[in-house]
């Protein structure tokens, strides 16, 4: 399917490893210019290097951190200014708060910037961009979790929950601008961590490399799986690619499972 993105700009909040650089691919590969945004400039630069050469595109490696207040503006200045045309944004940051709920003030307030706030400064700042350009695209990510909040990742859990909401709130309110609003709720994705995770399983406990995971996914963490797997990266990555272009054009304020049957 042709997305319909080539030579349209898109902006990828964490999009130089897991399930944002498989989006970048897809977009990449259908012909879109991106500027991606991560915190380790040789990561980054590498994977801008990467698509450019492979897809023969324009891509911008930007380094910031979203969730420290002001450097949201700047990644989407440099984006609007180095793109031809900024037509929208993705945000695949937030990782912190797998504590429990009586976890101390520190780890709450972490878990807010780095989870939350990260993706609201983000989309807060590039919402007037796509206003101006007449429409745009926004897709962020929840997690499966909030439909069956888990005790030891109480933090993550809540924020992420908040990401949906915030999300559902932006289509509404810029619907009439001509900008749509999505949220993706990944479950169980075998990124570099998990594929590490799979290592250690297989030698520590005696099992099949191909097997591993899927294991303690139903063992340890109690998981009820339809699919009976983990997902891939590139699987996120081609929803979110679809959600930004023009293909779902009827399609905002929604709030998307893509966990293979993840029984809640």
């Amino acid at each position: 399917m042709d997305l319909g993105v080539r030579g349209r700009g898109y902006l990828l909040v964490g999009g130089t490893a897991g399930m944002g650089l498989a989006t970048a691919r897809a977009l990449a590969a259908d012909g879109a210019d991106l500027a991606l945004v991560g915190r380790d400039y040789a990561r980054t630069k590498t994977a801008a290097t990467e698509l450019a050469e492979a897809h023969g595109i324009n891509a911008v490696p930007i380094v910031a951190d979203v969730t420290v207040a002001g450097d949201e503006l700047d990644v989407v200045a440099q984006a609007q200014a180095e793109l031809s045309d900024l037509a929208g944004m993705a945000v695949f940051t937030g990782l912190a708060g797998h504590q429990p709920s009586d976890a101390p003030d520190e780890v709450w307030d972490e878990a807010f910037q780095d989870v939350l706030m990260g993706t609201v400064r983000a989309v807060r700042a590039v919402v007037p961009r796509l206003v101006e350009r007449g429409g745009g695209t926004i897709v962020t990510t929840a997690a499966y979790s909030i439909h069956s909040p888990h005790a030891g990742r109480s933090a993550y859990g809540v924020l992420k929950g908040g990401v949906a909401v915030f999300t559902k709130g932006i289509a509404k309110a810029y619907g009439g601008s001509g900008i749509r609003a999505n949220c993706i709720a990944p479950g169980v994705i075998e990124t570099a961590a998990l594929t590490e995770i799979r290592a250690m399983m297989a030698e520590a406990r005696g099992l099949p490399y191909d097997e591993a995971l899927e294991t303690l996914m139903a063992t340890d963490w109690g998981m009820s799986v339809a699919l009976g797997r983990p997902g891939r990266p590139e699987e996120v990555g081609d929803l979110a690619a679809f959600l930004l272009s023009p293909r779902a054009g009827y399609l905002t304020g929604a709030l998307i499972n893509i966990d293979g049957g993840t029984d809640f």
